[in-house]
């Protein structure tokens, strides 16, 4: 409608009342807020209200007529409508709509109809149906009214400190809103604010900020805002800021200079709208073509960047926003136009905080901190004191912050490594992930081996009367195992983890970021007595000798501790509880300092240390625990040269492994640490602490909940590794095998595995006769991996890879790949079925144990017995993992089934 006597621009064919800028956000402006209680509304009315000089004279709520919105400045009176406002003798010219979407047009209606003084209308509602958008305009322009919006976050002025609607300037506009020559209009509400701030960078200050909104539907579009900025003495120049979609912004001519900032070239990659409602690029709308329209509006042949500076008179174009105040200073120099006040801060990255988490950054990024304003440099300062990550507690059921399974490969990762990457790594630096959330390097690695080392030999402990007498009653390896750890209780620990606290709390403010930094000063250090006592050897621990061994062991291996510097620093003999303290801080400070894991965690470490060494040592007959030996070991051997894996390997087989034998058992290890927090054993550990409570983390007993793992497994899950190798022992019992490792055994694979082929058929079809059930083959088929014509389970094929890579060789494992082969070209199964990881592990077991199986050292009983302990050693460090996972994160109890989850079964 062209009505030019309520108003209207004589070059606009439609109702336009707001000529100037000067005008659209003033002093004089009454303000009426339609929602004025709701939750957005409630944060920032009363922070426009008292930035504009107290504008808003009422809102509306219904049913809450009589209450009132309070403001630094005074309370906002709320009528339960419009017409209530009116009679109560309060008047206005200016609507903020902050309605919900299907409200908008209704509560748009009643401003129009009930105010004849109605001018302005500023809609803060975001996606408003297109419909009621239309009807929106309709009544606005019938009746003489300016629509701003919707989706956006109003209008505000500088000159006149005015701001109607929404949040402009954030919390403190005052600091934003600075008084300039600079007109801006956004389509992100967000992005008005920023570029006000990023224009006083280079001197420049605002006239008028219009958030237009990116609705579909912009109801105060680019080319109304030209029309005012045109008539707007104040403002030389404006920034426009734009996203693909709409025609809004073609063929204007503003009459001034104008930096445009046109972002969103990935949209037009997209099929649905996102962000923005408005902002999906149609036919010949994409950001590339808003680029376009510019760049000839302002006679440049392509984009402004700081390399390539393209300007002219009329203006340039950016694709960031970093780049428009440089941008307007260079085209506003071409008039010989200079800023409106001096420079203030940069656009530099000026970080308050840094942490690279000890990553190698290159210098570009590699940005020192510097000191923040008040008061966020004494909160700042806080937080550096403090070491450790704060993690927030939730619900746990059935849920990990340590591992997760992926759905499609069947593969868990614990802390973001995958148990195959793991099956590869030194079996200590798997002890040490679960708890440093990192896989520890040499270093680490042999402090791990010593710390676990000296917990092992359990001789003259009641530990080792307690794992022997639950062995000679016949129970499985994870039962010896949980009557051995029950011992290791708070008060078997208490010391140590008095003596880790106090070394954490000792160091925490001295600046010391590696705790392999022999180098560091710790003199400085106030240390009173009673905490000097607390790492000393009492008088019934003097004649201990392996406080004194562990220190040799650590000088032979070349390792490096500040905190064991530290321990021996002090006056008299450390104790064997303070070295394994000093030992677990070491591990745990780099990740701590980083803020990998939490304090509790790096506090705890010495229990998991403790109990890591029991549980291996329990696995170990009580005759074979000497004093000064184990298995015949002497001391100083194991704790100066011998590996977690070398300990491992002991408690099995009775006898130091070769390299050759050590790398499948850890490999094996690593395979089963973890399968995701839904296994048995996972939620056996993580119901032990939610029993414990862990919202009162110094109650929960770590050595139950390792217990609770532990009386999770069983013959089915834990000992079924057997079945793979009971199948295997039954095809190669009389096949005068000698050496597994050897491919030339001499076997013919192909054979063995056709023979066993047309059994398996003939049994099949006999069993379907008589309405049974074939037995299942282990190791073969996987309910995830099948359906095509040839399937292979990852996790298999990447163990295979390996092998080959190292020239290994398993007769064990090639027998399955010939049989899956057999079972399908005998017509046995339907397509050739995954050799499964499961059928790795027995291989890679059976091998290791082949030996002196057929030496008769080792019964089937014993091969049953060491695929248990295997399992269980695995899936220590998994627990290990949950445990302090839940101990972090968890809530009291929270791994309760619901009642109405629950049913009875008849």
């Amino acid at each position: 409608m062209h009505n030019q006597a309520n108003g209207a621009s004589s070059s606009s064919p439609y109702y336009l009342g707001i000529h100037s800028l000067a005008d659209l956000a003033t002093r004089g402006d009454r303000v009426c807020v339609l929602n004025i209680l709701g939750g957005e509304s409630r944060q920032v009315t009363p922070t426009s209200h008292v930035f504009s000089g107290g504008n808003v004279v009422f809102g509306t709520s219904p049913g809450r007529s009589g209450q009132s919105l309070k403001t630094a400045i005074g309370d906002i009176p709320v009528f339960n409508n419009v017409r209530e406002g009116l009679d109560a003798g309060h008047v206005f010219n200016t609507g903020v709509v902050y309605l919900p979407p299907s409200g908008v047009r209704d509560g748009v209606a009643e401003l129009i109809r009930v105010n004849p003084e109605l001018k302005k209308i500023v809609i803060i509602t975001e996606k408003i149906a297109v419909h009621d958008a239309r009807e929106i305009r309709a009544m606005a322009q019938q009746r003489g009214v300016d629509i701003i919006g919707g989706n956006c976050l109003g209008v505000a002025d500088s000159w006149s400190r005015t701001r109607i609607g929404g949040a402009l300037g954030g919390d403190h506009p005052e600091e934003s809103l600075l008084q300039g020559t600079v007109a801006i209009f956004s389509n992100s509400g967000g992005f008005t604010s920023t570029i006000a701030q990023y224009l006083s960078t280079e001197g420049w200050g605002t006239t008028t900020l219009v958030s237009s909104g990116k609705d579909v539907y912009i109801h105060y579009a680019a080319r109304d805002f030209a029309h005012a900025f045109r008539n707007d003495g104040r403002s030389r120049a404006a920034v426009l800021y734009a996203e693909p979609g709409g025609y809004y912004e073609q063929d204007l001519e503003f009459g001034k200079p104008v930096v445009a900032c046109v972002v969103g070239r990935w949209k037009s990659k997209l099929t649905r709208a996102v962000g923005h409602a408005g902002a999906m690029a149609g036919s010949g709308d994409r950001a590339e073509d808003k680029e376009r329209w510019f760049m000839e509006a302002f006679g440049v042949d392509g984009l402004y960047t700081p390399e390539n500076p393209i300007v002219s008179r009329k203006g340039a174009v950016v694709t960031n926003i970093a780049h428009i105040p440089a941008a307007l200073t260079a085209v506003m120099k071409l008039s010989d136009a200079k800023p409106d006040f001096a420079p203030r801060g940069s656009l530099v990255l000026k970080p308050w905080m840094a942490n690279d988490q000890g990553i190698a950054l290159p210098s570009a990024l590699a940005l020192d901190p510097v000191t923040a304003p008040e008061p966020y440099a004494a909160q700042i300062a806080e937080l550096g004191a403090q070491v450790g990550a704060v993690i927030a507690r939730q619900n746990m059921k059935d849920r990990s912050g340590a591992s997760v399974m992926d759905s499609k490969t069947q593969v868990t990762s614990v802390h973001g490594k995958s148990v195959l990457e793991l099956a590869l790594e030194p079996l200590q630096a798997n002890f040490a992930l679960p708890l440093v959330h990192e896989v520890a390097g040499p270093n680490d690695r042999a402090l791990l081996d010593i710390a676990v080392a000296a917990e092992v030999n359990l001789v003259g402990d009641p530990i080792l009367v307690a794992a022997d007498a639950a062995r000679d009653a016949g129970n499985s390896p994870n039962t010896v195992m949980a009557a051995a750890v029950a011992i290791v209780g708070p008060r078997r620990v208490s010391r140590t983890l008095a003596c880790s606290r106090a070394l954490i709390e000792l160091f925490a403010g001295s600046g010391l970021k590696d705790g392999h930094d022999e180098s560091f000063d710790f003199r400085h250090l106030s240390v009173d007595p009673a905490v000097r006592e607390l790492f000393m050897a009492g008088p019934d621990e003097i004649g201990d000798p392996r406080p004194a061994a562990m220190l040799e062991a650590v000088r032979q291996r070349g390792a490096k501790s500040v905190f064991l510097r530290f321990v021996q620093a002090l006056d008299g003999p450390p104790s064997r509880d303070a070295l394994l303290a000093a030992i677990a801080t070491t591990i745990a400070w780099g990740p701590l300092v980083r803020k990998r894991i939490s304090r509790l965690t790096a506090e705890t470490l010495p229990w998991y240390l403790r109990l890591y060494g029991v549980m291996v040592g329990a696995s170990i007959p009580g005759d074979q625990h000497q004093a000064g030996s184990l298995c015949g070991i002497a001391r100083e051997e194991r704790f100066g040269h011998w590996t977690m894996a070398d300990l491992c390997f002991l408690a099995i087989t009775g006898k130091k492994p070769s390299e050759d034998e050590s790398r499948p058992l850890q490999m094996l290890i690593g395979l089963l640490i973890s399968n995701g927090p839904g296994s048995i054993s996972a939620q056996g550990a993580k119901g032990a602490v939610a029993a414990d409570g862990p919202q009162t983390p110094g109650r929960v007993q770590i050595n139950k909940a390792m217990a609770g793992f532990l009386t999770h497994t069983g013959y089915s899950h834990g000992g079924n590794g057997f079945e793979g190798m009971a199948f295997l022992l039954e095809q190669f019992k009389s096949s005068g095998l000698a050496d597994p490792t050897d491919p030339a055994h001499g076997l013919d694979l192909k054979a063995m595995a056709a023979a066993f082929a047309k059994t398996y058929k003939a049994d099949k079809r006999a069993a379907k006769e008589l309405g049974s059930e074939v037995r299942a083959l282990p190791g073969v088929h996987h309910p995830v991996f099948k359906g095509k014509p040839v399937n292979h389970d990852p996790r298999e094929r990447f163990i295979a890879s390996y092998m080959a890579q190292q020239g290994d060789y398993n007769v064990f494992h090639a027998y399955y790949l010939e049989l899956v082969q057999a079972l399908y070209a005998n017509g046995a199964t339907p397509y050739v079925f995954c050799v499964n990881v499961d059928a790795v592990i027995a291989a890679l077991l059976l091998a290791l144990l082949w030996k002196d199986y057929k030496a008769g050292a080792l019964t089937e009983r014993d091969l049953e017995a060491a695929a248990f302990t295997v399992f269980l050693y695995g899936r220590m460090i998994g627990a290990a993992a949950e445990i302090d996972d839940h101990l972090n994160r968890g809530r009291n109890m929270d791994t309760r089934t619901p009642e109405a989850s629950c049913s009875f079964v008849m």
